[in-house]
């Protein structure tokens, strides 16, 4: 036998098992799922989940009226159990490869979420670019219920709105799944998720009168940021020390910084870049941590008599601005190691400059980091006044 004629004959004995569609999934056979939602209730998980209907949000075709997405749920003494229950009242299985955001409820965060995080990270039909945030004051379910305007898809609407609000507002941080679990396991980091809540009527929200009129009743708001111990939820940092975090960790993209005027009034700064490194060492076989940002901000919003004609004025500004970060900072700090967490990775600077210190203090490292001195270093350059050199108000007649 021939070298070809083996090479014909091993084909076509391979061909047949070497099918590229044996796993195949109908579109027609499945139901999109963009929003999960998971709470506990009565001892059991209570999980959500915002199926899209194609036929409401295809590209050129004209709707019904009908909601463009339904939600089912189930409870089961598994995550997995109560997913496959919901195979009962849905007309179609369930995918999950094109999840955009998982919510978890505060009582379940409180509780742990590492079983819940264990199932999405272990499905191999599933991708890990989601972002995860924790339903504040209020059920994941409910969250999950909540119909939006501007986008059909409410999971839509709540993945790039915590996009937008991250870059442009700061106290909002995107997690994905794999991030959430690497600050779990690692000791040196505590984890942090942003809080998600219902302003308005729970039961108007979830009616599709809710996207039918310009005021919407109900919505759905970014709001502080939840601070874990592990897999626990154990406090919530607010506006100002969301702020401080974002600072802190070389998250912060743009943000606004409000400073009071020389002869009263206000003034509004736009931070349009911002770099945070954090440094640590071991000193007298204590650890100590240093902060240096370097920021770059606009004038945005004078309301007030000033002259940002003049050098010392935008000095003066300068050093205003950094007063308000370095107070953020502390603000951020202070919470933190009251909740003994350290969201920052103090942890993970000190193990870089002394591996040995780290070896025998990681276990103790919440109680060190409570007690642990920090140093914040902020320097602001303001780059830009606007389109005119001098604020009107300043000829305004009194």
């Amino acid at each position: 036998m021939t070298r070809k004629t083996a090479m014909f004959m091993l084909l076509l004995i391979v061909l047949p098992i070497a099918t590229g569609c044996w796993n195949r999934r109908e579109l027609n056979d499945l139901a999109i799922v963009a929003g999960l939602g998971i709470d506990i209730a009565d001892g059991k998980y209570l999980v959500t989940v915002q199926v899209v209907d194609p036929g409401e949000v295809a590209a050129g075709q004209g709707t019904s009226g009908r909601s463009p997405v339904t939600t089912f749920h189930a409870k089961g003494n598994t995550i997995f159990e109560a997913i496959r229950k919901m195979t009962t009242v849905t007309p179609r299985k369930l995918y999950f490869a094109h999840l955009r955001i998982m919510v978890i409820g505060e009582k379940l965060a409180r509780k742990g979420i590492g079983e819940a995080l264990d199932l999405l990270s272990r499905d191999q039909e599933g991708r890990t670019d989601f972002y995860i945030v924790v339903a504040k004051g209020t059920t994941a379910h409910n969250i999950v219920n909540v119909l939006t305007p501007m986008e059909k898809i409410p999971a839509t609407k709540m993945y790039t709105s915590l996009e937008v609000s991250e870059k442009a507002w700061a106290p909002s941080v995107s997690v994905q799944l794999d991030q959430l679990i690497t600050a779990i396991v690692s000791p040196g980091i505590q984890p942090v998720l942003t809080g998600i809540s219902i302003q308005g009527n729970v039961a108007k929200g979830k009616k599709q009168a809710n996207v039918d009129t310009p005021d919407t009743d109900t919505h759905l708001q970014y709001k502080g940021i939840a601070v874990f111990r592990g897999d626990k939820l154990v406090g919530w940092l607010n506006e100002a020390e969301s702020k401080g975090y974002s600072n802190i960790t070389d998250r912060l993209t743009s943000t606004v910084i409000e400073t009071s005027c020389p002869k009263g009034g206000k003034l509004g700064i736009e931070i349009i870049r911002s770099q945070a490194k954090i440094n640590g060492k071991v000193k007298g076989g204590k650890p100590e941590a240093e902060v240096v940002i370097y920021t770059e901000a606009n004038v945005a919003d004078v309301e007030c008599k000033i002259d940002l004609t003049k050098t010392n004025t935008l000095y003066d500004l300068e050093k205003k601005t950094e007063q308000v970060l370095i107070a953020h900072n502390e603000q951020a700090l202070k919470k933190a190691k009251k909740l003994k967490c350290d969201i920052f990775g103090f942890g993970e600077a000190v193990h870089r400059a002394d591996p040995g210190y780290w070896k025998a203090a990681k276990n103790d490292w919440g109680k060190i980091f409570a007690e642990l001195p920090v140093q914040f270093r902020v320097e602001v350059k303001i780059r830009r006044i606007g389109t005119v050199g001098d604020s009107f108000l300043n000829d305004l007649k009194e």
